[in-house]
């Protein structure tokens, strides 16, 4: 099944090398996959290093993780997209696991379970990204560190939603799940092997900001408000 991969880009020079070089290890038995890398206006070298692994670059210079999802999903030729963040590694097995997943005519999408690099975190930090997966999981909460769907569902949902700045990922996956169940269809979720994402945020921007921005109750109630979110986008860590 032919697969495009998306990947949202805003100066990644420092991640973007390992999750091209990820990537592309775990394409080996997947040959003539699409690599998107969505260039959203970067000043450092994330154009050089996307062209460098012979990835398809798109412009996008609006900063809405939303748009520059969209940007890259309107671009793709394969039958299934999937959404990658530039700061997270993928294992050998996951696009296969994928792959056999998509393969099921019922199933139109879904994500990939998440684990967070552990050299940056210290103890707190360990807890509460261990509950905040546990409840995202029981909440039924998937986030957009990788998530996929078929190129006609996408288009279908009109992409995400770009009036929302922070949990854009959240949304689409509720409206996904919701058309899977108004078709008696499904969207699956991968369990295993987990995708390996940047604890950078969490690191440099300390447990007290961190608390509040990601707590699903400051989500919900701004995630329309792009002044509110200043270090994701203005500040942005990197």
């Amino acid at each position: 099944m032919p697969v495009s991969v998306v990947i949202p880009a805003y100066n990644e020079e420092k991640y973007l090398p390992r999750t091209l070089e990820a990537l592309e290890a775990a394409l080996t038995n997947l040959p003539g996959t699409e690599i998107i890398v969505v260039d959203n206006e970067s000043t450092d070298a994330t154009r050089e290093i996307a062209e460098s692994h012979r990835a398809k670059i798109v412009n996008e210079h609006e900063h809405n993780i939303g748009r520059v999802r969209n940007t890259g999903g309107i671009a793709a030729t394969g039958d299934v997209i999937i959404f990658l963040d530039a700061d997270t590694l993928v294992a050998p097995g996951l696009f296969e696991k994928i792959d056999k997943r998509m393969s099921d005519p019922r199933c139109i999408g879904g994500s990939v379970a998440v684990e967070y690099e552990p050299h940056y975190q210290r103890p707190w930090m360990r807890f509460y990204l261990g509950l905040a997966l546990l409840v995202g999981r029981l909440a039924k909460i998937r986030q957009g560190a990788l998530q996929f769907c078929t190129r006609e569902v996408f288009r279908e949902l009109g992409g995400y939603d770009t009036t929302i700045y922070v949990g854009e990922d959240i949304e689409f996956h509720w409206r996904l799940d919701k058309v899977a169940r108004d078709r008696g269809a499904f969207t699956t979720f991968i369990e295993e092997p987990k995708v390996l994402t940047s604890s950078r945020r969490w690191e440099k921007m300390g447990l007290f900001r961190m608390l509040i921005l990601t707590h699903p109750i400051t989500i919900f109630l701004a995630w329309r408000m792009p002044s509110f979110w200043k270090d994701w986008y203005e500040d942005a860590v990197r």
